[in-house]
């Protein structure tokens, strides 16, 4: 079996596995949980920094999965290429990703079902050093254990082509969508918190549009998500929105971070 081992353990989060087992149940456990009649989410949003800076905001995120863990049959991961230039869409060949707390297996055949796309190709290199994907694993075997996952790297690539690879996997209430994006970068507190905003509202009016170069790194993935939540009738949810000037850090130069489900619009 072809392994992709981690590449941020011990910098982005604990390599130690009892250490990092610990961190992510406390970090769900001081998350706020959804309301009892908050409607299930189909997808999210979550930031991939580092635990000590995005990691509350990403559990509140999980934690919407953590609800959903007797019908959720797969979780399709999608996140910028942060490493290596990309056209489209990237897949990996391995079998399966691997972190401090064990083995993450790949669903080949819904892999399999996407390989006919042309925006869609096969590399493990786009993945090999990446972290937005790998920094999502930890929570996603806390909360749903077992559960295969659909990795893509997105890269150089439109709205429509995002959109179409999401509605290929969507299906049922059996699959899970993740986008993994933090928001602006390296701008002092008060124009984060601004453009943050505006990211949030634009996010909030399924508006891809509204989301410039510097909105999010992963802007591609969550443009086309909003596309595939207006043609699919969702609606946006905003769990949390943060940046590290209120998490851990200075706030000369932030990076933020946001939280978002995804749910179908009522009536």
């Amino acid at each position: 079996m072809r392994v992709r081992a981690p590449a941020v353990a011990g910098s982005f989060y604990p390599a130690d596995p009892k250490e990092l087992r610990e961190l992510v149940a406390h970090t769900l456990a001081g998350a706020t949980p959804p309301a009892e009649d908050e409607p299930a989410a189909r997808a999210l949003i979550a930031p991939h920094a580092g635990y000590v800076y995005s990691g509350g905001v990403a559990a509140v995120a999980w934690l919407r999965a953590a609800r959903l863990a007797d019908r959720i049959r797969r979780v399709v991961l999608l996140g910028p290429a942060h490493r290596a230039f990309l056209r489209g869409l990237a897949a990996p060949r391995a079998d399966a990703f691997s972190t401090p707390l064990g083995v993450v297996p790949i669903d080949r055949a819904s892999i399999d079902a996407l390989i006919d796309l042309p925006q869609l190709s096969a590399s493990d290199a786009p993945h090999a050093g990446e972290h937005c994907l790998e920094v999502q694993l930890p929570f996603l075997q806390c909360v749903l254990p077992a559960v295969p996952i659909v990795p893509l790297v997105v890269g150089d690539a439109g709205d429509d082509e995002v959109q179409e690879v999401i509605e290929r996997l969507w299906e049922d209430a059996g699959t899970l969508t993740v986008i993994s994006s933090d928001l602006s970068h390296y701008h002092d507190y008060a124009t984060a918190r601004r453009m943050d905003a505006a990211s949030c509202r634009a996010i909030e009016a399924l508006d891809p549009a509204r989301l410039g170069p510097e909105s999010a790194c992963g802007r591609v993935p969550v443009r086309g998500l909003l596309c595939a939540a207006r043609a699919l009738g969702l609606t946006a949810r905003t769990l949390d929105l943060r940046n590290s000037g209120d998490t851990a850090g200075g706030r000369e130069r932030v990076v933020g971070y946001g939280a978002w489900a995804f749910h179908p619009a009522p009536g």
